[in-house]
């Protein structure tokens, strides 16, 4: 499928009536060259027929955090406790939020389950998600609830250095909310958890699993205990080196280690880990195959976001069918496409795009 033909689809789920000029003055391209595309569209299966009808199918289904994210970055070396000339910008973001937004711009059909409040934030959130393509008909919209913020400060070169987040609304995705909607939650193809959920609700989720397979995203050390219980329910688990350590109880130091780790989430049950060893890459196993990749060498201008890309990454991935080295190189390129990009989830991020910079970046 082509970018624009991505793009055509995404339009396609947000109103499948919508009349052809409408969708090709949208597009910024004329009505022949929209027929064209449709007709591609339909010659794959993805449109059939009259009125845009969709095909229906298995599909991702991405349940956690949505957030407005408010990011400043100094000019300079960034100093605590001071004022810090610099930029600020807000952007949509949430672990979950971006996950499903990167899944839908990569072309997998993606619904989205998190709770956001009926205010300006909220809004813009699902907006934002819908325009990319991401299925936002089941989120919880919830009154009187302020919707998620996340405040981060980024020194010169983008690195991260703190944040604060306010996330309580969360906490109403709980199993009295989500029990109504079984018959969504069980038609999905794959279930990408990540751990903002709360406790009962990701073990209320676990008990539910049935034949899906769970992706999780352990989001932070203070929140990876949640899955501890769980961990011989996951497929795959992407923890950066301080989560697998939290949950491993021994040191992940140099590349002797890395294999060691990997055991031991096998043990406990993991089919797949996916190691981030923050400059030195990504060690990846599924008990069999083990290897290690480094980073692509592209230029980094905010990495915020960049850990959500690889995992939508590897979820995509999975859906084509790649082992385990071209899942990882392609998750690679996935985050170094969108540490490349000032906002936290890239608005080009396409499987074409990722793909031309791993030709450019071959890892």
């Amino acid at each position: 499928m082509t970018e624009r033909e991505q793009e055509i689809l995404a339009l396609l789920r947000q109103d499948p009536m919508i009349p052809q000029q409408t969708l090709a003055n949208r597009l910024g391209i004329s009505r022949s060259a929209l027929a064209s595309h449709v007709s591609s569209l339909i010659r794959q299966g993805v449109v059939m027929g009259r009125g845009y009808v969709l095909r229906e199918g298995p599909y991702a289904l991405v349940i956690g955090g949505a957030n407005m994210d408010i990011c400043g970055q100094s000019r300079g070396a960034l100093g605590m406790g001071d004022s810090n000339p610099g930029a600020v910008r807000t952007s949509p973001g949430g672990v979950g939020r971006n996950i499903a937004e990167n899944l839908a711009r990569l072309g997998t059909d993606t619904r989205l389950l998190t709770a956001v409040g009926n205010d300006q934030h909220g809004h813009r959130l699902l907006e934002a998600s819908q325009q990319a393509g991401v299925d936002v008909r089941q989120v919880l919209v919830l009154d009187g609830q302020a919707t998620s913020c996340y405040l981060s400060l980024h020194d010169d070169s983008g690195e991260m250095r703190c944040a604060v987040n306010d996330m309580a609304i969360i906490d109403e995705l709980t199993p009295a909310r989500l029990a109504p909607l079984g018959g969504f939650l069980g038609a999905a193809g794959l279930w990408v958890l990540d751990t903002n959920l709360a406790s009962h609700t990701l073990d209320w989720l676990f008990e539910r699993q049935g034949e899906h397979c769970i992706f999780v995203d352990t989001v932070s050390v203070a929140k990876v205990e949640k899955i501890r219980p769980w961990l011989h329910r996951i497929h795959t688990l992407k923890p950066n080196r301080s989560e697998a350590e939290r949950l491993c109880g021994f040191a992940i130091a140099g590349p002797e280690t890395w294999p060691m780790a990997a055991a031991w989430f096998h043990r406990a049950g993991v089919a797949r880990l996916f190691l981030s060893l923050g400059d030195q890459g990504i060690f990846y196993s599924d008990g069999e195959r083990q290897g290690h990749l480094p980073v692509l060498g592209s230029p980094v201008v905010n990495v915020t976001g960049a850990g959500d890309a690889f995992m939508a990454g590897l979820a995509h991935a999975w859906w084509q069918g790649l082992d385990m080295s071209e899942t990882t190189r392609f998750a690679l390129g996935c985050a170094a496409f969108t540490a490349n990009c000032s906002d936290t989830v890239s608005p080009g991020l396409s499987k074409a795009a990722v793909e031309r910079m791993l030709e450019e970046y071959p890892c």
